[in-house]
């Protein structure tokens, strides 16, 4: 189930910071590093940080986008400090590796961390699910990448261990993909725009909100479909007019 659970880190600018990040996710039990746009290519400072763990580096997937790396979860965590203009649905780290194990189970996840100084774009906080913030000291909450890393890391494998000796769920819940809800917000977009419910040249702060919503909600697959399929029949019906 571990290899369910995805680190994505966006646009990391030491290549040592990759390196130690592999090191703590693999005494953590996890394998899966995915890299977005990096401005630098993992080298050796990379692999001698890694201390032993230059075999997550070397399977680590470099994409150009965050889309790309979160296309196909079901659950999408970003880690944020909580000062933030837009309010999102907060985890703490603990809950955070509860869920991650939990949907992990069902689909991929992902777990996205920031670049080394200003952390993870309004836009990218936007794509996530849930934020997660490591509840440091006020006074000198400085962590580095690694130690973020390290930090969730460990909450999911503590959890991960828990729930090990534990029965499965019966009945088991099928979430969207990030790529499907990425689908679902543009869909909701050009229905929104075409009603005249929102205006085509500044549609941002409107679907910002409703991105919250919908992502507070965690409507199910089928649900998905069905406000989809309601889109669709308003568009018809406005053609129609």
């Amino acid at each position: 189930m571990l290899d369910q659970i995805r680190i994505v880190l966006v646009n990391t600018s030491h290549t040592g910071n990759m390196g130690s990040a592999a090191r703590a996710m693999k005494t953590m039990g996890l394998t899966q590093l995915v890299l977005v746009d990096p401005q630098a290519q993992p080298d050796e400072e990379a692999v001698a940080l890694a201390a032993g763990a230059s075999d997550i580096l070397a399977r680590a997937r470099i994409v150009p986008t965050l889309d790309e790396a979160i296309a196909d979860c079901g659950l999408v965590i970003g880690t944020s400090a909580r000062s933030r203009t837009l309010s999102w649905p907060m985890l703490d780290p603990r809950e955070a590796g509860e869920k991650l194990v939990a949907e992990g189970m069902e689909h991929p996840v992902a777990l996205v961390f920031g670049r080394e100084r200003t952390g993870l774009t309004n836009d990218e906080l936007q794509k996530c699910h849930f934020h997660v913030a490591i509840p440091a000291n006020p006074e000198y909450s400085s962590l580095n990448l690694a130690m973020a890393v390290q930090t969730l890391c460990y909450e999911v494998r503590m959890r991960w261990l828990e729930v090990q000796n534990q029965e499965p769920e019966d009945e088991r819940v099928e979430y969207p993909s990030a790529q499907q809800l990425e689908g679902f917000y543009q869909h909701l977009e050009q229905t929104l725009q075409k009603t005249g419910f929102i205006a085509d040249d500044h549609p941002g702060h409107v679907m910002s909100k409703l991105r919250r919503l919908f992502n507070r909600a965690r409507p199910e697959a089928v649900e998905l479909n069905i406000l989809r399929g309601i889109l669709t029949s308003v568009q018809k019906s406005r053609a129609q007019d």
